[in-house]
């Protein structure tokens, strides 16, 4: 059974890696043709961003493997080894929690040179050292506590109940929701300064939006993401009482309150089109699934590890091999997203107008360097959103015709 599992974590290893190649070389050759939708010099630094970050998710994606076969040859048993407390639930914490705590310093240096190497060389991150300790102790005190509370609470349903998988899908599907729920006023609290909008046309021209389409919210705000961050960006967050519009102060800088307009008649598409209920729906069943699987492995392949087949291995396995499902399962995923991004950016544009949709799309390419053309397969694998390319053509704009990208480009340099 161990072998099953191997050979299928090698074919999601190497078309990883495929894809990845793949994609580098169509953005190299991409690069040297005629610029569409961006500007010249735009144009060639983000197809060297989008490169370069390529370049590392291949470096990173043969270290995983490396991490992956040290894991279930030695790794996972001399964890074990470790671990010899006599308590259930007070094991699968401690185990658990060490895997992953080894899991993050393995893979520390990739998420450093992201941050502070490649990111800051393309104009993206203002993060310090100092904020980037502060987050990181921060965000390691909430996993411990609420981590090893959920760690705590699915390894007594595992050593409770005989088809547990059921309970713990019912118990994880709400922590999940829950989770959801208060994510926005955890980052108000410990990570991020919301504040209520300062420019208070915009927030009457907002509230206005939202009352149109019955979205309720508590509140507009705009967060300091400039801190770490001067990529574009603005969400909905938070369930039920909590939910809340978030801008991130970059987006408020960089774009007109017509565009930005537009951008929240895109994610009210969303609320209205209900894909907030639909994607929940579509977690909640990947999730049982996923659950039905490693709740009935066979105690094989945990001899195989050299584990026992007890809570703590379980949600170890779980999260080891979790990732080969979830990646054969992204085609789907990706082509329900995409197609639920198009019937967002119509419900957009006629909510505010095309052109004010098409300019912030436009900013939000420019500012974040998003190159706008990419390998075919890697659109089907790993697209959420429709290239810029496809969203452009659903609004009416051609981007091939000379006249039509020259009039994008005149109109973002003349609004810059």
């Amino acid at each position: 059974m161990l072998e099953m599992f191997v050979i299928a974590y090698c074919l999601y290893f190497l078309f990883n890696i495929y894809t990845s190649f793949m994609q580098v070389n169509f953005v190299q050759k991409a690069k040297n043709l005629k610029p569409i939708i961006l500007e010249e010099l735009k144009y060639k630094i983000a197809a060297d961003y989008s490169i370069e970050k390529e370049k590392m998710a291949i470096l990173s994606t043969f270290y995983d493997f490396l991490i992956f076969m040290m894991w279930i040859s030695v790794g996972l048993s001399a964890l074990d080894s470790v671990v010899t407390v006599e308590s259930f639930w007070l094991k699968a914490i401690l185990f658990v929690n060490l895997f992953i705590i080894v899991n993050w310093i393995l893979t520390l240096p990739f998420e450093l040179y992201s941050t502070f190497k490649l990111d800051k060389k393309y104009g993206f991150s203002n993060m310090t050292l100092s904020l980037y300790i502060k987050d990181t102790i921060k965000s390691a005190v909430l996993f411990l506590v609420l981590g090893s509370i959920v760690i705590a609470g699915i390894s007594f349903i595992i050593e409770t109940f005989p088809a547990w998988w059921i309970w713990g899908f019912v118990f994880i599907f709400a922590i999940i929701i829950l989770i959801n729920m208060l994510y926005p006023v955890i980052r108000d609290k410990m990570f991020d300064k919301f504040e209520k909008l300062k420019d208070k046309e915009l927030e009457v021209k907002i509230e206005k939006l939202l009352d149109e389409v019955g979205f309720k919210s508590s509140g507009v705000f705009s967060v300091d993401a400039s801190k770490r961050d001067n990529r574009l960006n603005a969400y909905f967050g938070g369930l039920g009482s909590t939910k809340r519009v978030v801008l991130f102060d970059t987006l408020v800088e960089k774009l007109s309150h017509n565009e930005l307009l537009a951008v929240l008649g895109h994610e009210l598409g969303h609320f209205k089109n209900g894909d907030i209920i639909k994607n929940i729906g579509i977690m909640g069943l990947v999730m049982f699934v996923f659950f039905a699987i490693f709740g009935n492995l066979p105690e094989e392949l945990f001899l195989g590890l050299s584990l026992n087949q007890e809570a703590s291995s379980i949600i170890v396995v779980f999260l080891i091999f979790s990732p080969i499902l979830s990646f054969f399962l992204m085609p789907l995923i990706s082509l329900i997203s995409r197609h639920n991004e198009y019937a967002a950016d119509e419900f957009g544009s006629n909510l505010s107008s095309k052109d004010d949709l098409v300019n912030a799309l436009l900013k939000l390419a420019n500012e974040n360097k998003s190159f706008p053309l990419s390998h075919p397969i890697y659109i089907f694998f790993y697209y959420s959103h429709p290239p810029l390319t496809e969203r452009f053509k659903e609004l009416g704009y051609d981007v091939n015709n000379n006249n039509s990208t020259q009039a994008l480009k005149e109109e973002f340099n003349h609004d810059e």
